[in-house]
């Protein structure tokens, strides 16, 4: 059932890896380049020659492909290619590089194929480097201008070394404050011994400070140009040593104000006699008022939704870069497929359905909100942010109808670090889903409303202090491949803050980003995030100390192409059995969310052509029906369900592919659970005992066993694959 998207999905990346397919000559009277070979490339890879050149081999998908043709061969470039490849072996320090052969071979009715035979010659090697230039620096300055280059005497002269050598020095002497910094030089190459003699040269001149801060702008700006130079002196400071880091951190201060189109801070001319540097901010406002429409599809094993979306801003509201924000999604859901629709309910007692069951996972969802911010509220990095949200939603467990207020600040005082406390109020009406296949219901006992209110529906409040803080030193938030980030939130709810629930809620959330190889062509990336709800402890009506339950708005769930890829969408989970008569055995069951959280992951992604990439993972994570804990293994599936490394903790791997477009990498990734662990710990929702079921075992439908021969296996019922197409990278 689920191979005709994943078959699509597939489909879809090989025509646009295909559409970005680097393309010889496109002249159809000439012959198909069906072949090419390069020979003798001992020391220089081959690959590397073919990306210089303009002639290609058609690739194997041709035929498949109906938006790329094949790749021509055209003489005159095939020449000039030939040339190319000299030059690229010059380039990286073959100066005797030569061609030995160049052969056109015919093959079948239109088609060539191309060898080329290279004598490489001997590499030249960097026999001595000499900086000049340098003398009346400190030798602190020096050695930090200095350390590391990539060009080192012993190893091959390479041309992008030299030119990198020369643009790092000079970065580094600007960094340090000489401002008009240049860095030149020359190479003499030796071809009989074949060395490389290397002159840098270097004009340092000399080291200025910051003045003062200018503003150029459009005439009758809406902005105050004393509003942009205190957020450029959030981070350059007149009479602080001159970097062009810190004119980097000023250009992204005042763009963050959220109000320009464009924005450039640059240096002015230096004064030499003052031996200061000025500061010109360069901006250019963007509509002050704006409007976004749009829509989407959401396709999951667990859940299929349409939505259309829309949002209004006004960026200078009553004037001061007030900001308001007017937002709204609407969209109908189906859990987890387009057949809840045409669910239906058994009212007369003769074992069919005959009324449409409307409570069912299926109907309207939509979130409204409100968001007011006000910059520089009391100090120049602190915003106030005030929000009001209601919505409707429907989950696999329940559906609900309430609202969100939110009210707190934000300190922000680097364009990497935030910090915000706010206080939060939610109010939602809770209601149980019924099964698929018959009436059962998800008690609301199960959701954590508290005892005593009806069976199918509550009404809850959820009153809490929330902190989050942030470090983000990713060099792109949607598709990174340097950096790291750190983040880390707070709640405390209950107590003094009145609201139906007391609780302490944990989640710090850690990813790492190393990009390495020929051309940065592998990105390795990591993950770790964890996470723990406590509440309070107390005595039940047998005299036995246990913790009282959580709102499942709090829990927490995992699964999906951006968690833990073994599971679907918020399948990873401890689960309720409200729909024993189901067929499948994974629709028996619904996530109810747990107080204890772990997901890890470790990704290689590698750049193949164009802007296709693959990417090979392995996750693992664990929700717990008890609190985060570590130790040997536990009788009490509660808290054996939240121990790292315990029986409920699970492994996948898996492999994708990645796009990459202008809105970021359009992903598709597969992955299968290992069988390492138990099947998921299943509640009853009468006794509260915890129990498990079989599954079938299967990947998208196949390789399983039938309903009847249902057996247990780590995560069951679940399906052990899963695919995932989305935007963005997983983390």
């Amino acid at each position: 059932m689920l191979l005709r998207p994943l078959l699509s999905a597939l489909l879809l990346l090989v025509l646009a890896a295909g559409c970005a397919t680097t393309s010889g000559a496109q002249q159809p009277d000439q012959p198909k380049v069906v072949g090419l070979d390069i020979k003798g490339t001992d020391q220089v890879s081959a690959s590397d020659i073919k990306e210089k050149i303009v002639t290609s081999k058609t690739p194997w998908w041709e035929p498949f492909n109906p938006f790329v043709g094949p790749n021509y061969f055209d003489p005159n470039t095939w020449q000039a290619d030939l040339r190319r490849i000299v030059r690229f072996y010059q380039a990286q320090g073959f100066y005797e590089a030569r061609i030995e052969s160049a052969n056109e071979q015919p093959k079948g009715k239109n088609g060539i194929a191309l060898e080329v035979t290279v004598n490489e010659g001997q590499p030249t090697q960097v026999a001595a480097l000499d900086v000049t230039g340098l003398e009346a620096l400190s030798e602190e300055h020096r050695q930090k201008a200095l350390a590391e280059l990539p060009l080192v005497e012993g190893e091959v002269f390479r041309e992008e070394e030299w030119a990198a050598t020369k643009e790092l020095v000079q970065q580094r002497l600007r960094e340090l404050g000489y401002a008009e910094a240049e860095v030149g030089g020359e190479v003499r190459v030796d071809l009989a011994t074949h060395g490389a003699r290397v002159d840098l040269r270097v004009r340092a001149g000399p080291r200025y400070r910051f003045g003062n801060i200018f503003v150029a702008t459009e005439a009758n700006p809406q902005v105050n140009p004393r509003r942009i130079i205190e957020q450029a002196q959030g981070a350059v400071n007149k009479g602080d040593w001159y970097s062009e880091s810190a004119l980097a951190e000023a250009q992204a201060r005042v763009f963050r104000m959220g109000v320009f189109g464009a924005v450039k801070v640059n240096r002015g001319a230096p004064d030499r006699e003052a031996r200061t540097v000025p500061v010109v901010v360069d901006v250019r406002e963007a509509p002050f008022r704006s409007v976004r429409l749009g829509g989407g599809v959401g396709l999951d094993a667990a859940r299929q939704e349409v939505r259309l979306l829309g949002e209004w801003t006004h960026r200078n509201f009553f004037g001061g870069l007030r900001r308001l924000t007017v937002g709204g999604r609407v969209g109908y859901a189906f859990i987890p497929t387009l057949t809840a629709a045409f669910d239906q309910i058994d009212t007369d007692g003769d074992g069919r359905g005959d009324t449409p069951n409307l409570s069912t996972p299926h109907g309207l969802v939509f979130q409204l909100s409100t968001q007011f911010e006000q910059p520089r509220f009391l100090a120049r990095d602190l915003r106030l942010q005030a929000s009001l949200t209601g919505e409707r939603g429907l989950e696999q467990a329940y559906n609900f109808i309430g609202g969100r207020a939110r009210g707190g600040v934000i300190w922000q005082p680097h364009p990497d670090f935030s910090f915000s406390p706010t206080y939060n109020l939610e109010l939602y009406r809770l209601q149980g889903q019924r099964g698929l296949q018959d009436q059962t219901t998800v008690p609301t006992l199960v959701l954590g409303c508290p005892a005593g209110g009806e069976q199918d529906t509550c009404n809850i409040s959820v009153s809490y202090l929330e902190q989050t803080a942030e470090w983000d030193r990713r060099d792109d938030p949607i598709a990174p491949t340097r950096g790291y980030y750190a983040g880390l939130s707070l709640q405390e709810g209950g107590g003094p803050l009145q609201g139906d629930y007391t609780f302490l809620r944990v989640l710090p959330d850690v990813r790492g980003y190393f990009t390495f190889g020929p051309r940065d062509v592998i990105t390795l990336a990591a993950r770790l995030r964890l996470g723990t709800l406590l509440t309070p402890v107390v005595t039940n009506e047998t005299g036995e100390r246990i913790r009282q339950e959580s709102a499942v708005v709090n829990r927490f769930f995992a699964g999906g192409g951006g968690s833990m890829r073994g599971f679907n969408s918020r399948r990873l989970s401890p689960m309720n059995r409200s729909n024993p008569n189901a067929e499948q055995p994974s629709a028996q069951v619904v996530p109810i969310g747990g107080n204890s959280l772990l997901e890890t992951s470790v990704e290689l992604r590698f750049k193949l052509f164009g802007g296709l990439s693959l990417a090979a993972f392995h996750d693992s994570g664990l929700v717990g029906a008890g609190p985060l804990n570590f130790g040997p293994r536990q009788d009490d599936v509660r808290r054996e369900s939240g121990r790292i490394f315990g029986d409920y903790h699970y492994q996948a791997v898996g492999f994708g592919l990645r796009y990459q477009t202008i809105v970021g990498p359009v992903r598709l990734d597969l992955a299968r659970r290992l069988n390492i662990g138990r099947p998921l710990p299943i509640f009853d929702p009468a006794t509260g005992e915890a129990g498990s079921i079989g599954g079938l075992g299967d990947c998208f439908g196949l390789g399983g066993t039938d309903v009847e021969n249902a057996r247990e296996y780590a995560g069951a019922p679940e399906g052990l694959c899963t695919f995932f197409l989305s935007i963005g990278e997983a983390f």
